[in-house]
């Protein structure tokens, strides 16, 4: 029987950066933070450090915060941890994918899109590593933030690399990209069980933006397009 590591979840950070071929500064830099943001959160334990450092770094290494702190909670052998990094990491180290910029999308009220035809579509390269897991999707798409109404979390001006979804693969707390009434928006999801509705939720600091509330008896008219699964300020 294979002996069981327990670390603390910065040791395995620094492991799994190891292991898939990376120094502190070059791993820091690929993710885009500080080194030594990077090495203050490995010296002194992810609990100090921000939580969208922290999703910076699980996004990188392909995983989630969830597994990351399931990892830390039951151990992992040598084993699962060269796996998970042959799985995870090895298709990030090189090679970048061109992504479709499917125009703007609104981080503000509903609103209209512009359609984007063929002739004018533009794309965007990003490193793979950037993506993690969804690294080798071949239906992910690009869209440019317009609005402040997700400020707190996504920037105006950022560039959002989106996922289609179903209504029913909704889960709590996704930024997701949705239309109402042939409307557009980007906000928050969550649901509201005991009164039957569906809320999507600005994160500003501007006040001026409020939730956009659904009832289920109206979903008919609420269509799910994609969630968030990265995004990036490009200066």
């Amino acid at each position: 029987m294979k002996e069981v590591l327990k670390m603390e979840k910065a040791e395995i950070v620094e492991h799994l950066i190891k292991k898939a071929g990376y120094s502190r500064r070059q791993f820091a830099e690929m993710i885009g933070i500080p080194p030594t943001t990077l090495n203050s959160m490995l010296n002194r334990g992810l609990g100090k450090a921000s939580i969208d450092n922290v999703l910076k770094v699980c996004k990188g290494l392909g995983i989630t915060v969830e597994e990351l702190e399931e990892m830390a909670s039951r151990g992992l052998n040598e084993d699962e941890i060269n796996g998970f990094v042959k799985e995870s990491s090895s298709p990030y180290i090189t090679g970048e994918m061109e992504l479709p910029i499917y125009g703007n999308i609104a981080a503000g009220a509903l609103s209209t899109v512009d359609p984007v035809t063929k002739e004018n579509v533009e794309y965007i390269k990003l490193p793979k590593i950037m993506l993690g897991k969804y690294s080798n999707r071949k239906d992910l798409f690009a869209l440019k933030v317009n609005g402040e109404s997700m400020n707190k979390v996504i920037p105006n001006g950022s560039y959002v690399v989106c996922k289609p979804i179903q209504n029913d693969e909704l889960k709590e707390d996704d930024v997701v990209i949705f239309s109402h009434d042939n409307e557009y928006s980007m906000k928050r999801f969550r649901r509201d069980e005991e009164n039957r509705l569906l809320i999507f939720s600005p994160e500003s600091t501007d006040r001026k933006y409020h939730d956009i509330v659904i009832p289920y008896d109206t979903m008919n008219d609420l269509k799910i397009y994609a969630k968030i699964v990265w995004y990036a300020v490009i200066l």
